[in-house]
């Protein structure tokens, strides 16, 4: 907290009028099957984001990123879009989702503190947004509720950023709660809480550096067609969490699915796939199962990596160590890791949750992928957090 004053007092000559932090975060399971109105399961995490303002008496909007050493400028009348502002522009399109609401603003000076950079993915954008939204809202003294802040979000995202609006990553960034995870209902924009007691366990975040190359274009299985055809095998359950599931028969899914291509059917069949995940991930987390939730996890990430063909060779080495930490594989009954590729685009992050006494030897396992494949990870030791906040002194 020190240092980001300093930090903003050193740039502006001013100290914050207010501080926020918001959490990276990162999605276990389902974050490629919004479109299909389906659910995902989030964990908020402590990689914070934290956003100091202070007031102008002009209308002039002064932007400071600590750990690039960048600035940047703009007007609160006059805000672009710019390529060039990169994380500046996450900032603008907030400014610009309050104007376009009806609130009045007056100038800024903005710093943004974040150890964890915007490149490396784990929600820092998202977090940086959240953090902002809430800092102008709290400034200003402004009378706007849950539903209203996320329209904000929603027009900084789609009209200025012309990028879609993904609720998963805001309800996580704005709502989470400190021990536990956060399932999205995208069908009724909702969200919930599931409790995370697995205290035996480690959580880890690894960046694997491996050059994000797209192999397919996921836009082309967004089509409306193929959501009307997910939505035709659906059948309600008044038992299962969500009060629907997808059909289990497998002619009745093979007629409905006869109409689109092999490739497209596959990957329907994991969103299909995936949404059982999550499901079953839930019930683990309820029932503080670690062998269900993990199972879910595991299984999810043979989908992306087989069906949806979203992972690569590199991430699937680790999450092959990850799976091979306990010795006597064909001894035990329940399984004591997990890890499955996360992002919603082709990333090259993953996350392992493994036992604590195996913590050293996945580190060694890093190493010897650093000298395999000649990337160098970044793994960060994570626990689930709260959502964004106002920092008090």
């Amino acid at each position: 907290m020190k240092a980001l004053n300093d930090a903003h007092y050193n740039e502006y000559e001013a100290k914050p009028d207010i501080v926020v932090k918001a959490p990276g975060r990162f999605h276990l399971i389902g974050e490629h099957s919004w479109f299909f109105k389906d659910k995902t399961l989030s964990m908020a995490v402590n990689l914070p984001v934290y956003v100091a303002i202070s007031k102008r008496k002009d209308t002039s909007l002064k932007f400071y990123f600590h750990q690039l050493n960048e600035r940047k400028k703009a007007s609160v009348q006059l805000l672009k879009f710019k390529k060039e502002d990169r994380w500046a522009n996450a900032v603008k399109a907030v400014i610009y989702g309050f104007n376009t609401s009806g609130y009045e603003l007056s100038g800024m000076n903005i710093t943004i503190y974040s150890e964890i950079l915007p490149s490396a993915g784990f929600g820092i954008t998202t977090a940086i947004k959240c953090a902002v939204a809430l800092a102008v809202k709290e400034l200003f003294g402004f009378e706007c509720n849950e539903n209203q802040l996320l329209m904000i979000l929603e027009k900084a995202n789609r009209r200025f950023l012309q990028i879609n609006n993904y609720i998963a990553d805001n309800y996580a960034a704005l709502f989470a709660k400190q021990g536990t995870l956060i399932i999205t209902d995208h069908n009724k924009t909702t969200w919930d809480y599931v409790p995370y007691n697995f205290e035996d366990k480690k959580i880890f975040l690894i960046d694997a550096k491996v050059p994000r190359i797209t192999v397919w274009d996921e836009e082309t299985l967004f089509e409306p067609q193929n959501a009307l055809l997910l939505g035709d095998l659906r059948e309600r359950r008044n038992n299962v969490y969500g009060g629907w599931q997808y059909i289990s028969n497998v002619t009745d899914i093979n007629e409905e699915l006869s109409v689109v291509s092999e490739d497209i059917r596959r990957k329907l069949l994991c969103i299909m796939r995936e949404h059982n995940d999550v499901i079953e991930a839930r019930e683990g987390l309820e029932k503080t199962d670690f062998f269900k939730f993990a199972r879910a996890v595991n299984h999810s990430h043979e989908s992306m990596r087989d069906m949806y063909e979203i992972s690569c060779p590199e991430i699937d080495w680790i999450l092959k160590r990850v799976g091979e930490l306990e010795p006597n594989l064909e001894m035990i009954t329940n399984q004591v890791s997990c890890g499955r590729i996360t992002g919603k685009g082709f990333g090259r992050c993953l996350y392992a949750i493994i036992r604590e006494s195996d913590v050293e030897k996945f580190k060694a396992k890093l190493v010897e992928f650093e000298k395999i494949f000649q990337y160098h990870t970044e793994c960060y030791e994570v626990t689930p957090s709260e959502g964004a906040c106002v920092v008090r002194d």
